[in-house]
């Protein structure tokens, strides 16, 4: 299987040494991508998993699932006693010392802070965060190899919940999936729809009126644009971070070893995104939704959290665009739709572009007659370099920007063939899985 170029890699543990950058260093391929067989790209391709998901860093199966975060706050909590401790004894000894130089015996009072307004502008970090926390939902899963968290956030006031599929997939096979509410409160959801290869679920509660964020348009957002992300890292509710938008398009290939990978065409971005924040909202300035937390990238050798690092700055998140259309029709029909052009892509092919397989695998043609690629005129062998105007370096690539369309989008793609290179439109077609 060649190397792919834009799409980040799977990356080891970190080892106790400061590590400089995030280095490729890809898992064993499984499924048949292993055996280099090729997959049609609209449908899910196995490729070596890229990058960790948050929402497994309390979702791992752990022997006494509900003590590890527990565990690990109470030790956080102790760690930050003792550090307040020490600062508060040298302060004090400081003081007591500076005091005592000679004016032993007088007293000394400290002035009283004014009370100040714990009002805030609507459009500042703080106004964004007091509108959208009570939206923002805790998620446990408990199923039969474990337990463990993420979050999501209310999208309609009569009780639908979006958050990632891989938060819930744990409680398939009988688990039990419970939202907690800023307030405490709890409630039992069942999952309506979920899609793998798009990283969403929809959940439902039994409750209504409540607080529903909105979807913003990620199509409008630009590198630099400032974001706010809120969700629950380790199990800490309502945590809050900010950051700006890094790039965009990045295609991410994301999932574990045991599962179908997703394929993100995400927004990234420096927003701190730990284990748990998977599901929850990277929100505008406007409060409003631009897409959902989903994964991050792994340093090598980050060992902490069960193997898994945190946050080093690049968090991706898939835009709102693509999660609003899924979301619908989740809620609507309980599955989701995937477009696709109708080809298999060569995955040992390491020239530039994208190549469409040259033979048949597994009893399926390398152009499946009368789909898009059909009858645009691509034959098997010819290369895709182009997707939208966008260069593909490779599957991946390809397969993240399809995925990002919806059926029945006309695109526009620059196609190789025989040392020439043509331009040519074609309309997406639903997959029939």
């Amino acid at each position: 299987m060649p190397s792919p170029h834009d799409a980040p890699q799977p990356q080891p543990q970190p080892q106790p040494q400061p590590q400089p950058q995030p280095q490729p260093q890809p898992q064993p391929p499984y499924g048949p991508a292993a055996h280099g067989v090729p997959h049609p790209y609209g449908d899910t391709a196995v490729v070596p998993v890229s990058w960790q998901t948050p929402g497994d860093g309390l979702g791992r199966p752990a022997p006494e699932p509900s003590r590890l975060p527990v565990a690990a706050i109470v030790a956080g909590a102790v760690l930050l006693a003792l550090v307040a401790g020490l600062l508060g004894g040298a302060a004090g000894g400081w003081w007591s010392a500076r005091a005592g130089l000679g004016q032993p015996n007088r007293s000394v009072s400290l002035p009283t802070p004014t009370p100040g307004t714990t009002s805030r502008s609507s459009s500042s970090i703080a106004g964004v965060a007091q509108k959208v926390l009570p939206s923002v939902v805790s998620i446990e899963v408990r199923g039969a190899d474990g337990a463990g968290t993420g979050s999501g956030f209310v999208i309609r006031s009569d009780g639908y919940i979006v958050t990632n599929n891989h938060v819930v997939a744990g409680a398939k096979g009988g688990g039990t999936i419970t939202v907690v509410f800023p307030d405490g409160s709890h409630e039992p959801a069942k999952v309506v729809g979920s899609d793998a290869s798009y990283d969403l679920a929809a959940l439902k509660v039994a409750r209504t009126g409540l607080p529903a964020l909105e979807f913003g348009d990620s199509d409008s957002v630009v590198v630099g644009d400032e974001v706010i992300a809120i969700g629950a890292p380790l199990g800490l509710q309502g945590t809050v971070t900010t950051g700006i938008v890094s790039a965009l398009n990045r295609p991410v290939s994301a999932g574990e070893s045991d599962s179908a990978p997703a394929f993100i065409n995400a927004i990234q971005t420096d927003a701190a995104i730990n284990p748990g924040n998977s599901g929850g909202p990277l929100v505008n300035l406007q409060g409003q939704v631009i897409a959902v937390n989903s994964a991050i990238a792994r340093v090598p050798g980050t060992g902490a959290l069960g193997g898994q690092s945190g946050n080093i700055g690049l968090g991706f998140a898939i835009p709102s665009q693509q999660a609003r259309r899924t979301v619908e029709q989740l809620i609507q029909t309980g599955k989701a739709e995937h477009p696709i052009i109708g080809v298999l892509l060569d995955r040992t092919y390491t020239g530039e572009g994208v190549r469409v397989a040259s033979e048949s695998q597994a009893g399926q043609p390398p152009v499946s007659p009368g789909g898009p690629a059909d009858k645009a005129g691509i034959k098997p062998g010819d290369v895709i370099t182009k997707f939208n105007g966008r260069p593909m370096s490779d599957s991946d690539a390809l397969v993240v920007a399809i995925r990002s369309q919806a059926p029945g989008d006309v695109v526009t793609l620059t196609v190789r063939s025989g040392g020439k290179e043509r331009t040519v439109k074609m309309t997406l077609q639903a997959s029939s899985d």
